[in-house]
């Protein structure tokens, strides 16, 4: 079952158990795949999308001043979201595969390490561990 059937699927169970904040968020999401050119999303069409509404949210709440580990909005997209490298992950990898004697600088190696993670670790995160080193 591809991301965005399941997406569907649990807005169907949301609605029948009705849970309003699940409901709500999957709405917002079933909205943004309507906006998009194609009836069906590919997987990885469906994480940009939900990477987006992520950082919209997490936009908005900072300069509100709100939470960002309390938004149920948030919580909610993020279990649908492939798992993220945690940062002792990341620098466990980049002690084992990464020679920087082949970069001028640090940050140039960011592409190799971004590269091996895919879209699964956070480059601010990559920023700031290649920065400490």
């Amino acid at each position: 079952m591809s991301l965005q059937e399941q997406i569907k699927k649990d807005l169907m169970t949301a609605m029948k158990a009705k849970d309003e904040p699940r409901k709500g968020t999957l709405r917002v999401v079933m909205g943004e795949f309507g906006r998009t050119d194609k009836k069906t999303l590919a997987d990885e069409d469906v994480v940009k999308i939900l990477k987006k509404l992520v950082k919209s949210e997490v936009e908005t709440l900072d300069l509100a001043g709100g939470d960002v580990k309390e938004s149920p909005f948030i919580r909610i997209i993020e279990d649908y979201l492939p798992r993220t490298a945690s940062e002792e992950e990341v620098r466990d990898w980049i002690s084992k595969n990464v020679d920087f004697s082949k970069y001028k600088a640090r940050m140039q190696a960011m592409r190799e390490i971004i590269g091996h993670f895919g879209g699964n670790v956070d480059g601010n995160m990559v920023r700031s561990i290649l920065e400490s080193l």
